[in-house]
């Protein structure tokens, strides 16, 4: 969870202000500032000319569920998952196989191996789709979704992402990657509030079945003095799979303020900004004899640091006690610098990791 930018604190704040005041809602109040949001989104996926590909979900298991609910699944056909992956990305393959008699299969890199190699050996003839991350949550190891998807579309196979850990601070390759959804939560490296996220969707998959059967994605929801004129129709693109209350008046204009300073930073200048400061990260980790990944197996923004013998279960909390914070990620401590980090944050980070 990404620490909230004063920007965004206080276009919180002035919302909630705002909320108070009820009877100043307009009807473009519930249909102007998602439209904004959705166009920052769509830019930041890789398609800034096609704004009708992204909706507006609550959670990366929403968006997961929207991909499960219009990839429909048979018997014996298998779902590749990556070993350790979210379990937002899991738990609803899981369940969607279960129903049906599919099975997950779950990839596991090892043999110095890439991710992409690894994934590459397990799809095949039965796999109907390839659910993984662009950049795994336990170490910042990267999959290179252009051999991954080139895979997946030559046995007909649908590619599912999960892009929360990167979208943001690295290039989305959409049109390399040609997946069907990718989804990704807001409050990390989009600096959102917690409780909203994007779906990207296909343009194959526009016209599909929605979870919910809420009203304000309907053709003509505009017009209240006809809301009652019911229609099984709904407004062209992505938005038919929008969460309802997607208009949400406080949480909607913090995710404004935060895709358009991200999208002032520049994603490209971001990603080359944290790979020079990872870069540091990695050569300190490595001269204390720490296992970190080669750079072109790790992402630019997050770096995975192991112990040959492991880390003790209490260092997470004896970093945190001395001001320095990380997250324990499996066997792996995963540090995650951003714009407000710089060398001398990297310095006082392995001081006091020699000193525990």
């Amino acid at each position: 969870m990404s620490p909230k930018p004063r920007d965004v604190v206080d276009a919180g704040i002035a919302a909630a202000r705002r909320a108070a005041r009820p009877w100043e809602y307009g009807v473009e109040d519930f249909f102007e500032p998602v439209e904004r949001l959705r166009r920052l989104a769509a830019a930041l996926f890789g398609t800034p000319d096609d704004p009708e590909a992204v909706a507006i979900v609550p959670a990366v298991s929403y968006g997961i569920g929207v991909a499960v609910e219009n990839l429909p699944l048979e018997a014996g056909d298998e779902i590749v998952v990556l070993d350790e992956q979210f379990p937002s990305n899991v738990y609803p393959w899981r369940e969607a196989a279960r129903r049906v008699g599919a099975r997950l299969r779950t990839v596991v890199r090892d043999d110095g191996r890439s991710w992409a190699e690894a994934i590459l050996g397990a799809i095949g003839p039965q796999t109907a789709v390839v659910a993984v991350p662009q950049v795994h949550w336990t170490d910042g190891s990267v999959v290179d979704l252009a051999v991954v998807g080139e895979a997946a579309r030559r046995v007909g196979a649908a590619l599912v992402v999960d892009a929360t850990q990167s979208l943001g601070a690295v290039p989305f390759p959409i049109d390399d990657a040609q997946p069907d959804f990718v989804v990704a939560a807001g409050y990390k490296w989009l600096f959102g509030p917690y409780g909203l996220g994007y779906l990207w969707v296909a343009p194959h998959h526009r016209d599909g079945r929605p979870l919910e059967q809420g009203w304000i994605a309907r053709e003509g929801a505009a017009d209240f003095s006809r809301l009652v004129d019911y229609t099984d129709r709904f407004e062209a693109g992505a938005g038919r799979y929008d969460v309802g209350e997607r208009s949400n008046f406080v949480l909607v204009p913090m995710a404004i303020a935060a895709l358009e300073l991200v999208t002032g930073w520049g994603v490209v200048e971001v990603a080359a900004t944290l790979a020079d400061l990872t870069a540091v990260i990695a050569e300190e980790a490595a001269a204390r004899g720490l296992e970190v990944p080669e750079p072109a197996d790790r992402a630019p923004h997050i770096v995975g640091l192991r112990a040959p013998g492991g880390f003790p279960d209490d260092l997470g909390a004896e970093l945190a006690a001395r001001g320095v914070y990380v997250s324990i990620r499996g066997d792996a401590i995963r540090v995650s610098p951003h714009l407000y980090n710089d060398v001398e944050d990297v310095a006082r980070f392995f001081a006091v990791l020699d000193a525990v």
